[in-house]
């Protein structure tokens, strides 16, 4: 099976080159890394709560989490500075190639009632984001092993310059947007 970037490279790019005008090859769009940001309000209470995560959050992404601490101290919400809040991972390259794969042919799939992800979830500086509510879509956890359902925010950032170009970009990559 070809993988994603095989699918860039070969594909997409001139697709993209042809539908834009772009003049060189280095002017396409192209993905430039995957950010994976998971909360976890429940720390507070149960510091086994990280540990879990971040190893749930590892399977997944193929590579191990950065703890996020607070900033700073908010006493409504109990909370310290320098407490751990929740967790993220930044995949580049081959990592981020291969999760970009598992998410758009295994993972969405795999929701409940999936009729495509929204189209509206641009920033307007061609970067895509998105939520996944449970994180037993990925095939690597197991319903036994999950104590808790996280979900997880999936920032896609791309080097287009705008949204419309970042939307062919994913489209072309195979992404399911709602018609």
């Amino acid at each position: 099976m070809a993988g994603m970037k095989d699918l860039y490279t070969e594909k997409v790019r001139s697709a993209l080159m042809e539908q834009f005008s772009y003049t060189s090859v280095m002017a396409v769009p192209r993905i430039e890394k995957v950010v994976l940001n998971q909360g976890l309000g429940a720390s507070k209470e149960d510091s086994k709560a990280i540990d879990k995560a971040s190893r749930e959050m590892g399977l997944i992404a193929l590579q191990k989490p950065v703890i996020t601490k607070s900033r700073k101290s908010i006493s409504n919400f109990k909370l310290r500075e320098g407490q751990s809040v929740g967790l993220k991972v930044t995949l580049r390259g081959a990592r981020m190639y291969t999760f970009l794969d598992k998410l758009v042919n295994v993972g969405l799939p795999r929701i409940r009632d999936f009729r495509g992800i929204s189209a509206n979830s641009f920033d307007g500086r061609g970067n895509y984001n998105l939520g996944i509510k449970e994180q037993l879509i990925f095939p690597e956890i197991t319903y036994d092993m999950v104590d808790a359902i996280r979900g997880m925010d999936v920032t896609i950032v791309t080097s287009a310059a705008s949204d419309e170009e970042a939307r062919a970009l994913l489209t072309a990559m195979g992404f399911p947007f709602r018609k």
